[in-house]
């Protein structure tokens, strides 16, 4: 046999295995990425200074609660999915004095500096949307959101967005992976 065949067919075996190698780690790669972990790209500057627009994070529902204090993406409530920080969750009082700006979970003012941002930064929903009527009890299978940046967030305190179901989370945010200075897991 002539072994310019040989090598032929000996490459041509190499290329299959190599592409067979190729799209079973892209299937692999599809599947994590569709049901475990999902990349976001933050478009809103409602969570600033914690996250900022163009920022990228990986968001999960795998080992991780929402709970509060934890940031996480909601669909279904806007025209786009967006990211909050969970203050309250079920069967927890919501309360926000607006006068001093201050969150209070239960009966206690909300410490917020334990989320990088001041305390008394909460305003008053703007007056072209609708209030949600506060003092109020998250109900079950619901979660209490805010934005971090508060002045231009829409977030629960707007009937609108209200309570979130949390089968509108998608996940909570775990991972930054750009920018690059930002790299690493989330507090």
């Amino acid at each position: 046999m002539d072994s310019g065949i040989v090598t032929a067919k000996r490459w041509v075996k190499t290329l299959y295995e190599w592409l067979e190698e190729i799209v079973v780690s892209l299937c692999v790669v599809i599947l994590i990425f569709t049901f475990f972990f999902r990349i976001v790209t933050v478009s809103q500057h409602s969570m600033e200074p914690n996250y900022v627009e163009g920022e990228k994070v990986i968001v999960t529902n795998l080992g991780t609660s929402v709970e509060q204090g934890k940031v996480v993406v909601i669909t279904n409530v806007l025209d786009e999915p967006i990211i909050k920080r969970v203050i309250a969750t079920e069967g927890q009082v919501i309360d926000i004095d607006y006068d001093e700006g201050v969150v209070y979970v239960d009966g206690e003012a909300l410490d917020e500096r334990q989320f990088g941002i001041q305390n008394g930064i909460t305003t008053s929903p703007h007056a072209s949307y609708e209030p949600l009527v506060l003092p109020q009890t998250v109900p079950p299978g619901c979660v209490f959101v805010l934005g971090d940046n508060r002045g231009v967030s829409k977030d629960s305190r707007y009937a609108e967005v209200g309570m979130i179901d949390t089968r509108h989370i998608l996940g909570v945010a775990v991972f930054t992976i750009y920018p690059f200075d930002r790299f690493g897991f989330i507090d």
